[in-house]
């Protein structure tokens, strides 16, 4: 896959995370992918997460439960080498339990393989951002 294609495919899957629609956004992931939430996130206890449905259960449902929203703003994605993808963007969200809202910096790193699934997903976020929010 080019480049331009990994860029499509992370476009997709933003978009697509944006509007609520999992099915695309974990049909875009390689069965065995391999997820990263940043080191201090309360969500890296399960790291890593193997598999779409560890994702959806671990990062995706627990996000949804915790938060009265939880939005992406200024999505910008970067094309790099090695089948890789950086994206850099902020989380605009409100923690359910303790009335807080945050936004945060965030980076992700994406990886794929040359069928252009991603494999692989490394969470980089201002953690104490998040950790304030939630206590």
């Amino acid at each position: 896959m080019t480049t331009k294609q990994n860029i499509q495919i992370i476009d997709t899957l933003y978009k697509a995370f944006s509007t609520g629609d999992m099915p695309t956004v974990l049909g875009l992931m390689h069965p065995d992918i391999e997820w990263n939430e940043a080191e201090s996130n309360s969500l890296a206890d399960g790291n890593p997460y193997i598999g779409p449905n560890a994702i959806l259960e671990g990062v995706f449902a627990r996000i949804g439960a915790s938060h009265e929203y939880f939005g992406l703003q200024d999505v910008k994605i970067h094309g790099m080498d090695d089948n890789m993808i950086l994206a850099t963007l902020r989380y605009d969200a409100k923690v359910n339990a303790t009335g807080k809202s945050y936004n945060a910096q965030v980076a992700h790193l994406w990886t794929f393989n040359d069928e252009g699934k991603i494999i692989a997903f490394q969470q980089y976020v201002d953690t104490k951002k998040l950790a304030d929010a939630e206590n």
